[in-house]
């Protein structure tokens, strides 16, 4: 599966944005989807996961309750709703598919499909 991610862009302190990753070539609603990300300087970060029906989320406590992971397997995309941003959000955010059970964790390592990255900036 061949993964496109698009939306990132600079917004203020408090703002909002949606992410989008648009999946092509493989079986898109079989794939556990997950968002990462990587600051400056820094490893990269585990931010929201989600299974392929849609009902199953996970989300790194840095983001709960802030930011929101959903799908479309009939557009065989996925988002990420990211509110109340933080220079703290400041990164390159990726896209990943996984064929591995839901269970298996949300280490990168899991994760065989990345998108190219669409860089998210907050202002403060």
């Amino acid at each position: 599966v061949q993964l496109q991610a698009s939306g990132g862009g600079l917004v203020q302190a408090g703002g909002s944005l949606r992410l989008s990753c648009s999946a092509s070539g493989g079986t898109f609603g079989n794939d556990n989807m997950g968002w990462f990300r990587q600051a400056p300087g820094k490893a990269r970060e585990f931010v929201a996961i989600i299974g392929g029906s849609g009902r199953a989320t996970l989300y790194a406590d840095s983001v709960k309750g802030r930011f929101t992971i959903s799908r479309d397997n009939a557009k065989n995309t996925v988002y990420l709703e990211m509110n109340s941003l933080n220079a703290e959000d400041t990164a390159v955010y990726y896209c990943a598919a996984s064929s591995r059970p839901f269970s298996s964790g949300t280490a990168d390592v899991n994760f065989n499909n990345w998108g190219q990255g669409t860089q998210v900036t907050v202002s403060s």
